[in-house]
Parts: C-alpha cells; structure tokens; sequence
C-alpha cells in the first residue's frame, strides 16, 4: 500500500503529532467530495450545501439506503452510488478521484448496538479503516469523518472536554471512539490530513422517527403530530446537548473548503444542556400546543447527562452560526408537517 514513508514530511494541511500549530489548513477550490452515508439525515443536507457551494466542483454519496433515501439525493443532483463502506470493491469505484471524503455511514444507534455488537463494530470501526485505507492508496488529500458524544459515557465533568477522559457505555460508544482514533492514527503515521468530529445530539428537518431506534426530537416530533403523549425514558431530568443540523453541515462543509485538520477530536454541540423534560416543554410552545408524557423505563446504555465544551470549536469555526432550541424545534416540526411524518407501529 503507497502512503508517506516513515519520517517524511507532511502533506499541505495536515497536523501531526509535535507541530506548534494547534491546526493548519488549505483552502480547498474545485473539491471533488466523496460523502459517505450522504442519503442520510445529516448527509443529505450536506449534499444539498455542497452541491450549491462554489469550492465543491462534484459530489459523489456512498450509501447502502438502509436507513437513507435515494429520492432526496436525486432531487438535488448528486450521483449515488448504492453500497457498504464494509465493501472494498465498492470502496475502490468510489474513492479514486476524490480530493475530500466526509464520512458519515455509520450504524448509529446505542440500542441497536446492544442488539448487534458485532455488526455494529464492522460497519463503524471496520469500515472506516478500510475506508481510509482506500483514501491512503488513492491520493485522497483530505478526510472528515463523524464521532460521537457516545466515547464519553457518564462524564463526571460537564462540559465535556475534548481532553478528558473517555469511557462509552455502549458498543455504539466503543465503535465511534475507534472511528475517531483510526483517523488520528493515520494522520499521525500517514500524514493524512484528518478531522474527527464528535457530534452530539444532532436535530432539524428531515430526521425521520419511522424507525425503531428514532432520536428523541424526531419521536417527540411525531407523537406531539400524531396526538399521543410524548414517550419519556426514566424521569425525564437527563440532559442532552442538542445541536441544529444546519450548524453541524456548516461545519462539514467549512472544513472541507479550508481542509481543516486538527490533532485532537473536536466536540460539535450548541454547548447548553437541556433536559428531556424542558425539551417537551419547549416543543409544546413551539407548536402551540399542550404536552402530555408517558414515562417508560429508563434504556440500558444511555447516558445521565450530556454537555460539550465549545471552546475548541468555536475557535476553529468563529463564525459559526446558533440556532435557538424554539427556532430549530420549528423548523422540525414545519418539516414533519409537510411530509405526514408518522412514527413506525
């Protein structure tokens, strides 16, 4: 396999181990991207952006359409190609050519991963390894890939700092944190240019709660539609770091155009706390409507409390826009509105 041998220098944009510079970066023009996962919730917003930003001259989405949709991807234009990051033959028709890779395929889902460990491990760790190994052969100059708040677990410190501690609950946790570790593995040893970012509780338009395993917005969402309690798991007072999809995209896309790298993971949250109870609150009066809840018991593998410390991010995105919980809540509930959005069973 070609890559840098040992003790060579660097490609342009990346930050290894024993640089002064916290990160460096390039400005990226004509970018040939590669969004894995990108038929997904926050992929197919990425693609829409991309597709309308000048520094991207093409984009091309690898996704196995197991929770994506095809129809999004074709309004917008992007050409599809159906398949596994797990595949390596499908991996080498995809990734010769591309400048940049952000990589988003994932099974992500803690629940989903007590009930498949090892799945969960093949297509998050596995697959990002071979996918990066596919960049490392064919030049790619540039990869972000997605972590998660998962690598936390109980975090006895809040906000959660980047250099803290790590001790996920979950195989989902354990498969995110490898994620992110492989990715610094290779910009340490390869001179790959790489960010991992760790994302926490994402929410916007076109998060579906069709799904088993649906995130706590999109199932509030349908249930306040569909005129039945809001389903609470445990007492309601654990908190979550949630963070509008438009915020997480600009990210995405911001570190493409400039090939941002960084030597650590980055935390990508909105940095305030709010408990499922304020949640349902807050959604009642972005709807207009009463709430009603429905307690359950508390899911084996989540959580108390979740909260990012921003510092970091806000120094390598300055300018990077906020969006108030009401005013991203509305844009979810505009959307599930339109689509008839309805959870499953």
């Amino acid at each position: 396999m070609s890559g840098p041998d040992e003790g060579a220098p660097s490609p342009e944009g990346s930050a290894t181990e024993g640089t002064a510079a916290e990160t460096t970066a390039a400005q990226a023009t004509g970018a040939r991207l590669l969004v894995t996962g990108g038929a997904g919730f926050i992929g197919s917003h990425l693609v829409r952006a991309a597709l309308a930003d000048p520094a991207v001259e093409e984009v091309v989405v690898l996704d196995d359409l197991s929770t994506g949709s095809a129809a999004a991807l074709a309004e917008a234009g992007a050409h599809l190609v159906e398949g596994s990051v797990t595949d390596a033959d499908v991996l080498e028709r995809v990734v010769p050519g591309r400048t940049s890779v952000v990589h988003l395929a994932a099974l992500a889902s803690v629940a989903a991963s007590l009930q498949d460990p090892l799945r969960t491990h093949e297509v998050n760790s596995t697959g990002t390894l071979l996918l990066l190994e596919a960049c490392r052969r064919h030049g790619v100059r540039h990869v972000v890939a997605a972590s998660s708040s998962a690598v936390y677990g109980d975090e006895p410190r809040l906000p959660a700092r980047e250099d803290d501690v790590v001790a996920p609950l979950s195989p989902y946790g354990v498969s995110k944190l490898a994620t992110e570790q492989h990715l610094l593995a290779h910009q340490r040893s390869f001179g790959l240019p790489t960010l991992a970012l760790r994302l926490f509780n994402v929410y916007g338009p076109g998060q579906g709660a069709d799904h088993a395993y649906a995130a706590v917005v999109p199932a509030f969402v349908a249930a306040l539609l569909d005129g039945r309690p809001l389903r609470v798991d445990g007492d309601g007072r654990q908190t979550r770091d949630l963070v509008h999809v438009s915020v997480v995209v600009e990210v995405l896309l911001d570190a493409v155009r400039r090939r941002l790298s960084h030597p650590t993971p980055v935390n990508v949250g909105g940095g305030e706390a709010t408990s499922l109870l304020d949640l349902a609150t807050a959604l009642g009066r972005a709807a207009g409507a009463d709430v009603e809840l429905r307690h359950a018991p508390a899911r084996t593998g989540d959580v108390r409390h979740s909260l990012a410390d921003v510092e970091l991010l806000r120094r390598l995105f300055p300018d990077l826009p906020r969006v108030p919980l009401e005013e991203g809540l509305r844009t979810a509930l505009d959307w599930a509105r339109a689509a008839g959005a309805r959870p499953a069973g």
